[in-house]
């Protein structure tokens, strides 16, 4: 498994997904889908974890256990959760195609941010490496001029690939819970990412109470599926309240880790009997709000950046201008 994903391999795993729908809701087998996409893959790096899924399929294993089981880990275990709810359910090529849009998504919002973010990142540069120039040109010190540069690139750098190594959705339960905390407070990223949780969550939920799964197991799987470790924690916290006699809308309202938005609507929707309806609705109101804000953190941060370089390469001119200025001023025994 790749250490950082880049936009192009969330598009090639988008295809991958994208082919799984249109083959398995055509009717074709999974298994004869995995062989086509085996001889066909959207990448070559995918043709080997492909065999291997293959190989223990033919064993007797299914899908989600033949993830899990690989030799090394290729899938992440949100979508293997959400596998598994697929195939509980019996709507695999629903789930394919709800992972093949989240992967699309999740591409054309890094290729946005990245091509936002390249003329502040050329500002940035240029600021490092034009800052300490005049005194490489009046001592011709290389060693400090690059000391200097790399002192400030080296950090950022590092801090920018530990930022998009922790974010990657590869990690751990315990991994992921961490990095929900400390983005939860975040302005605009951590409602962004709540939203798409509870969009997959009802998404996940309407497909498994759809195929007859009993309330309580569907309500395990979609928050195992939906991949916010907070919100299977609360799941798990109320299932001795609900083999209790308590309803689970109730146990929702019960809990403090769901909207108004959603409780209500979800009470609603069991009191009436109309359940699936709701959760679809659910599942498109917060898919939109998440993305959404997405899209607007993706406009906006780039935007902030290249303010924040302004303003510094601003500061920075009118210090050396002052700095100059009084030393002339000096020189000449004038008061500035």
């Amino acid at each position: 498994m790749a250490i950082i994903f880049t936009p192009s391999q969330f598009s090639r795993r988008a295809e991958f997904y994208q082919q799984l729908n249109q083959f398995t809701a055509a009717g074709l087998g999974l298994m004869a889908a995995l062989s086509h996409l085996e001889k066909k893959p959207p990448t070559r790096s995918y043709r080997e974890p492909i065999h291997a899924v293959l190989d223990r399929l033919s064993s007797g294993f299914t899908l989600s256990e033949a993830l899990l089981h690989l030799d090394h880990p290729w899938l992440p275990g949100f979508d293997i959760a959400l596998i598994q709810a697929g195939e509980q359910s019996g709507r695999l090529d629903a789930c394919f195609r709800l992972l093949a849009d989240y992967y699309a998504e999740r591409a054309r919002l890094g290729r946005q941010m990245i091509t936002d973010l390249a003329y502040p990142a050329f500002l940035l540069h240029f600021f490092v490496f034009i800052t300490p120039f005049p005194q490489l040109f009046l001592s011709g010190n290389w060693v400090r001029y690059l000391i200097q540069t790399a002192g400030i690139l080296g950090p950022l750098y590092g801090l920018l690939a530990l930022v998009v190594y922790g974010t990657q959705s590869q990690h751990g339960e315990r991994w992921r819970a961490v990095i929900e905390t400390v983005l939860h407070p975040v302005p605009v990223l951590g409602s962004a990412r709540r939203c798409l949780a509870l969009a997959r969550l009802a998404a996940a939920l309407e497909a498994l109470l759809s195929a007859g799964v009993t309330i309580i197991e569907a309500w395990e799987l979609a928050a195992a599926a939906c991949g916010s470790p907070a919100l299977r924690r609360a799941v798990r916290e109320w299932r001795p309240l609900v083999d209790g006699g308590v309803t689970p809308a109730e146990a929702v309202e019960a809990s403090r880790k769901f909207p108004d938005l959603f409780t209500g609507q979800y009470s609603t929707g069991e009191v009436s009997g109309q359940l699936d309806d709701t959760l679809k609705r659910l599942h498109g109101y917060y898919q939109e709000e998440g993305s959404r804000k997405l899209r607007a953190l993706s406009r906006w941060v780039p935007i902030l950046l290249y303010l924040v370089l302004v303003l510094c390469i601003a500061a920075y001119v009118l210090h050396f201008y002052t700095t100059r200025y009084q030393g002339i001023f000096k020189m000449f025994d004038l008061e500035p």
